[in-house]
């Protein structure tokens, strides 16, 4: 080789890929077909939002959030006041509560919260507007039952059923008991004298707290007129009374005399036929009145007290006494306006709360014979 002659070939290259192995045959990305569809959402704009409508979706989504959470909040706030309406209240007994003329729903619920009745004058004032409808409430005293609910508490206020007190006079109460009773009603007001005897109708009378004694006496006294004009009216030829006043003092004792109500019309007649003959009617009530004005007597009749001329015991003379005894009830005035068709001139205690009768004394010696023996027996004599 001379310097002139070109160097000789060097040894071949590795190929790139690895020993002896030609390279892979270049492969091309398939391309996607178009479709109908693509070039539809091409022209529509479907292609990425632009950054300036994010922030609008997003404000969208934050006032759809708040529009539910008001909703919502609405509706529990409307449970609270529904529910509250009608659960029950914290009462935990009968309560009397007395609601002021004039008030309003707002002054009725302080009253009301104050009485432990209600939890929330605030709350209750609110639901009775939203729920109870246009109905005044009414004043006055009220009891509000135990565990009463709002709903339940506030249909009371707008019925005006007020607590209802009662007076009990029984059928021969003597007014001096009578006004005991009046005397001991606490939420009546002023004093009253005793009331004359025989002037009350025995009955239920009820009253308001802060009513009148007075007012109360003035109804009884007004129902026993009007009763007694009405029987007056409805008396019968058979009786022996000739007035009204007679009427009352003869029923007085029929009262005194028996508890059994079939028996007031057989001692009408028994005492009827002994005024008609003239007889003492020898009852033994006439004696313990004047001595006691209608109080228990707690002991034995005395014999002086059975020979005492004082105008009511009739053991001294015959007739009437000079008033009634006790406040004879509608029964007994009844019966001495029309008193049994009977030839009965005594009657003696048979030992069961009633009364043996008598045409003859023969007979009626013999009936007290065995009441006695009776009394004896049971240890009494």
């Amino acid at each position: 080789m001379t310097p002139d002659d070109p160097p000789p070939p060097g040894p071949p290259e590795p190929p790139a890929n690895g020993a002896g192995k030609p390279p892979p045959p270049a492969t091309q990305e398939p391309q996607p077909r178009a479709t109908a569809g693509a070039s539809l959402r091409d022209d529509l704009g479907t292609r990425e939002p632009s950054p300036a409508r994010r922030p609008r979706r997003k404000g969208r989504r934050l006032a759809a959030f708040a529009i539910l959470a008001a909703v919502i909040l609405v509706l529990i706030a409307g449970g609270l006041v529904v529910g509250g309406w009608s659960a029950g209240g914290p009462a935990r007994a009968a309560t009397p509560v007395i609601i002021a003329e004039g008030s309003s729903v707002a002054g009725a619920a302080g009253t009301l919260e104050r009485a432990g009745v209600i939890g929330s004058a605030r709350m209750f004032t609110l639901r009775a507007r939203l729920l109870a409808g246009s109905r005044p409430i009414q004043a006055g005293e009220y009891e509000i039952p135990a565990g009463a609910s709002e709903a339940a508490i506030m249909s009371l206020l707008q019925s005006g059923r007020t607590l209802q007190r009662f007076i009990v006079v029984p059928e021969g109460m003597p007014s001096v008991l009578v006004h005991d009773r009046l005397m001991a009603a606490s939420v009546l007001t002023g004093d009253v004298p005793v009331p004359e005897e025989g002037s009350l109708l025995p009955d239920t009378y009820s009253y308001q707290r802060g009513e009148s004694r007075a007012a109360v006496v003035a109804r009884m006294q007004e129902a026993m007129r009007h009763t007694l004009d009405r029987l007056w009216r409805q008396r019968s030829p058979n009786s022996v009374v000739t007035t009204p006043r007679e009427a009352i003092i003869l029923a007085s004792i029929v009262e005194k005399e028996t508890g059994k109500p079939a028996e007031r019309r057989m001692v009408a007649g028994v005492y009827s036929n002994r005024v008609r003959q003239g007889m003492k009617l020898d009852a033994d009530p006439t004696v313990i009145y004047p001595i006691t004005r209608g109080r228990p007597l707690g002991r034995r009749i005395l014999r002086s007290e059975l020979q005492a001329n004082n105008g009511y015991n009739t053991y001294a003379r015959p007739g009437l006494p000079i008033g009634p005894i006790a406040n004879p009830g509608r029964e007994s005035i009844a019966a001495v306006l029309n008193p049994a068709d009977t030839r009965a001139l005594y009657f003696v205690a048979d030992g069961t709360g009633g009364h043996v009768f008598a045409d003859t004394l023969q007979q009626h010696n013999a009936n007290v014979q065995r009441w006695y023996a009776l009394r004896r027996a049971r240890g009494e004599m």
